[in-house]
């Protein structure tokens, strides 16, 4: 392999890059863009559930009990109706997800120390947000039953009843429990996989098609060398990329970065070889832009976006889908991220994700050296 050679194929790409605002456009500003509505837009967090309130009893037992629901960060008690044909109304809107019926018995019952029951309706069309609402609307039910057992046995002088188990839960790594923290690493991963196919799907199939190609192959070049001159500019963005994505996520999201900087731009460059080589083993067996870019959106965005585990968990996946999640190569570097990024981990725990990144970039480059034939057909 001659570096003369390479070099003069990554500086000839270089120059056709710098003089294509769209090629420099689209690989800086779309991963900043994508970053951006992604990270404001995709969140797994169940805060301020618009909440319909039909209250029967319309005492100060009953306002005091919505007020724990209106004091809570998970709902905001919107609107209040007078029937379940008004309530039902709402939900059918979209204008509440949820609904609190309070009977007009409930201040009656809590005087006379007996069981009230609360009706809680949910819009089950979303059962993720239905079944978190029910789970917070119960801790706040039960929060507010021990608050009204404790104010009784205080009043009847005894004493306070001890507590036979009690949990103290503590969340390591997320503390705030914030989905953010969890998704941007992932999203910066499935982004450079998108970006990285994308960039580089329209080089050799745009040589192909402006004619250019059969002076290259008539060059004493070798596929390597095409290969990797090729690779070279668009791994520079591919780079920045990645820096922009980091400085996004410190100092724009507040995603907090306890691992060490070394390793997370180690194995996003080692990411991006593999990324790239994709895009560029589609354009050299495509030869034609637009089949090429088809192929490189299906081929990245929709396996790195559903079965990379950014989102949906993987173990909730059956199990012919988790089989086929073994090769998704962005599935690895969004467990490497997230454990650089919120765990603080090296590659001594992380090398088997490094390993199988190495092997996708060596793999992917061998099978562009290999299906690039210096002749026309």
């Amino acid at each position: 392999m001659s570096l003369l050679r390479l070099w003069a194929i990554a500086r000839k790409e270089f120059i056709h890059v710098l003089r294509d605002p769209r090629s420099l456009g689209m690989g800086l500003g779309m991963p900043v863009v994508l970053l951006l509505l992604f990270g404001y837009a995709l969140t797994l967090d169940v805060d301020h559930v618009p909440t319909a309130v039909w209250d029967q009893s319309k005492t100060e037992a009953s306002r005091d009990f919505l007020s724990r629901f209106q004091g809570s960060r998970y709902f905001t008690l919107r609107q209040e109706v007078d029937s379940y044909r008004a309530l039902e109304r709402e939900i059918d809107t979209g204008h509440a997800l949820a609904a609190l019926v309070v009977p007009s018995d409930f201040a009656d019952r809590i005087q006379s120390r007996r069981s009230a029951q609360v009706q809680l309706i949910v819009d089950g069309s979303d059962p993720n947000t239905a079944t978190i609402a029910m789970g917070y609307a119960e801790v706040l039910t039960q929060t507010y039953s021990q608050d009204l057992t404790l104010r009784g046995l205080q009043r009847s002088g005894a004493p306070k009843p001890r507590v036979p188990l009690e949990i103290r839960p503590r969340a390591w790594f997320n503390d705030d429990m914030q989905s953010r923290n969890y998704l941007v690493p992932g999203l910066v991963a499935v982004i450079m996989m998108i970006i990285a196919a994308l960039l580089t799907s329209l080089t050799v199939a745009r040589e192909w098609e402006r004619g250019s190609m059969e002076q290259l192959i008539s060059t004493p070049v070798k596929p390597i060398e095409l290969v990797l001159g090729k690779l070279a500019p668009y791994f520079v963005i591919g780079m920045l990329d990645v820096l922009l994505a980091v400085l996004m996520g410190k100092f724009l999201f507040g995603v907090p970065l306890r691992g060490s900087l070394t390793v997370l731009f180690g194995m996003a460059a080692v990411f991006l070889c593999g990324g790239l080589s994709l895009g560029l083993l589609i354009s050299i067996v495509a030869r034609n832009q637009m089949l090429a870019n088809q192929l490189a959106m299906i081929l990245t965005f929709v396996p790195a976006f559903l079965l990379s585990g950014l989102v949906f968990a993987i173990t909730n996946m059956p199990h012919a889908i988790q089989v086929v999640t073994w090769f998704i190569p962005a599935q690895y570097f969004v467990t490497l991220l997230r454990g650089v990024y919120l765990k603080g981990v090296g590659l001594d725990v992380l090398s088997s994700e490094a390993g199988i990144l190495a092997f996708f970039a060596i793999a992917m480059i061998a099978l562009c050296t290999l299906k690039f034939k210096k002749k026309l057909a």
